[in-house]
Formats: structure tokens, sequence, C-alpha cells
């Protein structure tokens, strides 16, 4: 579970990431980015890097007119468009990051602390604060 709790996420997840990207949810799935309703951002710092790459994604797509004749307000000038090259692999691989932890000596006064017994304890003052009152 910690795992996962760290990736960082590839799909753009909650619609205010979206918004704040400045991309509709119809749009991003059109243009190939995931939208996962059901996420939810746990930290500002999560959001912001978030919106960071979808705008930098957003940046360096180029969208073809679906009509070559009349081109939409959203799609590539046709100068970015005859340079366009079809891009093979990960478009924008995401960089894993991990903290290094290092190993340390347990002290004596948290040999002699019982983690079974605070967590027993902390449990049972929780279900109990209202007898107890």
């Amino acid at each position: 579970k910690q795992w996962y709790q760290r990736r960082v996420a590839i799909t753009a997840g909650p619609l205010d990431e979206l918004k704040a990207a400045g991309v509709n949810k119809k749009q991003a799935r059109s243009i190939g980015i995931a939208v996962d309703h059901r996420r939810k951002n746990r930290s500002q710092e999560g959001l912001q890097a978030n919106v960071l790459r979808l705008k930098e994604y957003r940046s360096r797509l180029i969208l073809f007119p679906r009509k070559k004749s009349a081109p939409k307000k959203g799609d590539s000038a046709p100068a970015e468009m005859e340079v366009a090259t079809q891009l093979r692999g990960p478009v924008m691989p995401i960089k894993q990051v991990h903290s290094d932890t290092t190993a340390r000596v347990i002290t004596e006064e948290e040999k002699k602390q019982s983690a079974f017994q605070t967590m027993r304890m902390y449990r049972a003052n929780q279900k109990l604060v209202g007898v107890r009152e």
C-alpha cells in the first residue's frame, strides 16, 4: 500500500487539475489524457505538479484539424504541422522520486517502548472517549 501512495499518477485525475490547466474533460480524453474522477489530491504540491505536467503536455502537443480547409480555434498553426514528427514510446515519461531512508541505531528508549501496546492504548482511548467522560 505504501508503494502506491508514493507513486506519481499518470492520469489527470480530478477535474480541478484539468480546470487549472485550461482543458475540459471531453477535450482531455480526445487528446490522450486519461481522466480519473475518483482520484483526490491530498496536497497542494501534487496538484501544482500535475497542472504543470498537463500544461507542458498541452504545449508540446500538435493538433491537426479535422478539416484542413477549416481549422478550429485549438488547432495548431500550419508551420507547426509541417515540422511535426511521430513520436515512438512514452511521450512524457514520469520520473519517480524515491526518498532516501538510511538505517539508524535503535535507542534504549525505543527498545523499552512497545509499538503494539501504544497502538492498542490509542485504539482503546478512541473507542471509549465518550464513555470515560
